[in-house]
């Protein structure tokens, strides 16, 4: 194995998913950790203020902003999946992109990355049709936005194919299926609530290349940059300690040189 001193992994996280008056994770302490934001754009979590707040404090911590793009869905979080077509996932991912673009220009900052939320992250994963669209809209809005997918999914395959950067992305505490996919969360013990555990597969996932899926079978899988989740009772306490283990590993935690639209 080479050593691990030359490695370098983005840690993002999905932050700004506050509404109005209803709050959401600790998204300032989160960013003091992170090199990633993947930042609510209002469909399924998130509004205009929140949206501002969070772009604001990106800035202000260096972190790399993201639109993390969904299905209009506040009530069920973006988590039910919906049919929607090609042409839709196109539009409503061009339209979140935009908006995020916004407040991001106004903060003299920009979108450098996009990633779908939840069940349209899943669904894009699977299905090449979905995954082309988002990857069209991204590229249309500016070819050199660096687009987020599962790793080994046709969303990256997709990225690819339009000519993006991408990053293949894994979850440190998410369970895996034998074909790469995750487990999905309505299924029991889906998410890894041990924090030793969670670390130890992401250090796993970044050294190795590798996760054991649920029934014991070892995939393989490259990761660019690895998910934290931030609405999470101990997201921070997490995160911090995942980040200390990476930076004792040598490994180096920044994001993707991508620049995206200039500001």
């Amino acid at each position: 194995m080479t050593s691990d001193v030359s490695k370098t992994i983005d840690l993002n996280s999905d932050l700004g998913e506050s509404f109005g008056a209803w709050r959401m994770g600790d998204d300032a302490a989160l960013l003091a950790v992170v090199s990633s934001a993947n930042i609510a754009c209002g469909f399924h979590a998130g509004d205009p203020d929140i949206m501002r707040r969070t772009v604001a404090l990106a800035v202000a911590h260096g972190v790399a902003i993201g639109a993390h793009v969904s299905l209009p869905d506040l009530q069920g979080f973006g988590r039910r999946e919906m049919a929607v077509t090609p042409n839709e996932a196109y539009a409503m991912t061009l339209y979140q992109i935009g908006a995020l673009h916004a407040f991001a220009h106004a903060a003299g900052s920009r979108v450098r990355h996009v990633k779908p939320h939840g069940a349209l992250y899943n669904m894009a994963a699977r299905d090449g049709r979905l995954a082309e669209a988002i990857a069209s809209a991204v590229r249309d809005f500016d070819p050199l936005l660096r687009l987020v997918g599962l790793a080994g999914s046709a969303l990256v395959d997709a990225g690819r194919a339009a000519g993006l950067p991408v990053a293949a992305e894994a979850f440190a505490d998410r369970r895996y299926r034998s074909d790469g996919s995750l487990q999905p969360r309505r299924e029991p013990d889906a998410v890894i609530t041990e924090n030793d555990e969670a670390i130890a597969q992401a250090m796993a996932m970044v050294r190795e290349g590798r996760v054991r899926a649920v029934d014991g079978d070892i995939v393989e899988l490259q990761a660019d940059t690895l998910c934290v989740h931030g609405d999470g009772a101990h997201a921070v306490a997490f995160a911090r300690n995942l980040r200390a283990a990476l930076n004792a590993a040598g490994i180096v935690v920044a994001a993707s040189p991508t620049t995206g639209v200039s500001a």
